[in-house]
């Protein structure tokens, strides 16, 4: 488990506040968010539009990946994916209102990252699939690609009511903390 590990001043106090979340993470999770709601509302009615915010998406995704290797501590993979016990467990302490505090991202929103990425990407993948010559037209590629973006809208919902609760239990305003990069460091 991520310790809540803080160097103190000379009074021996906390920080009042930590910064956890640098500047690419930020801008990456709200470009995610807009562009994914961008491509979503044009689907087939300004096609140019959702292709163009498909493509953006992509090169996002590829981005956030590399910096999930070589970006900052609580950006790296390494320190928020955990076993699927793990992730049972803390679920299980949320329910029980009794889950520990993360200073970075906890184990269900380590895992709803993975489970995030990968419908993004088979989304991407197979969005650009139906404009080359192979698959052009392909109505079962078209019904895959569109299940892969509602699977993605249900984990959106499953995400921010995560936030909202974990907000809840922690009183902590996690929209804020990802908007200023800050989190209450005690």
């Amino acid at each position: 488990m991520e310790r809540l590990n803080f160097t103190t001043d000379a009074g021996g106090v906390p920080p009042a506040s930590v910064k956890v979340w640098d500047p690419f993470v930020r801008v990456f999770h709200w470009s995610l968010a807009g562009l994914f709601l961008l491509a979503y509302m044009t689907g087939d009615d300004i096609v140019k539009v959702h292709i163009a915010a498909g493509y953006a998406i992509a090169g996002l995704l590829a981005l956030r990946i590399v910096w999930g290797f070589v970006g900052p501590p609580h950006a790296r993979f390494s320190a928020f994916l955990r076993s699927p016990r793990a992730v049972l467990a803390y679920l299980r302490d949320v329910v029980l209102l009794r889950a520990p505090r993360y200073l970075g991202h906890n184990p269900a929103g380590g895992a709803m990252i993975v489970a995030l990425i990968v419908l993004l990407i088979g989304t991407c993948t197979t969005g650009h699939m139906m404009t080359t010559d192979a698959y052009w037209g392909s109505e079962m590629l078209e019904d895959v690609h569109e299940a892969l973006a509602n699977l993605t809208i249900g984990l959106v919902v499953v995400h921010v009511l995560g936030v909202l609760v974990a907000s809840f239990e922690h009183r902590e305003n996690l929209v804020k903390a990802m908007i200023t990069g800050s989190k209450r460091g005690a």
